[in-house]
């Protein structure tokens, strides 16, 4: 299994809005072609205005044909460029993990 670990750093002051914008435009297109997420959080303590969220893939060829089904979704691009005009992101970060032969996941 491959994990899709992603870390949004929020604007300050505009992590409601975002998630709300969320919700509503990204999550539903999101979900259509990735499926639900294993987790998806908001951080409290360090890196504050940070949303981390994970996604599970059966291999790198499985998230690269999942991921280039959402982008070519014309709903996904209308709620990339409402997060673009709002200017809600300062960084966004993904990492890949993999399971360890003991993991339950």
């Amino acid at each position: 299994m491959l994990v899709d670990l992603r870390r949004y750093t929020v604007v300050p002051g505009k992590l409601k809005a975002y998630l709300s914008v969320y919700q509503e435009y990204g999550m539903p297109s999101q979900k259509r072609h990735l499926g639900d997420p294993i987790g998806y959080f908001i951080s409290e303590v360090n890196t504050i205005n940070q949303v981390v969220h994970l996604w599970a893939f059966q291999d790198h060829a499985d998230r690269q044909r999942r991921r280039a089904a959402m982008e070519a979704d014309p709903d996904w691009q209308k709620y990339k460029s409402m997060t673009e005009a709002g200017g809600f992101l300062q960084l966004q970060e993904s990492q890949f993990l993999t399971s360890a032969p003991w993991s339950k996941i």
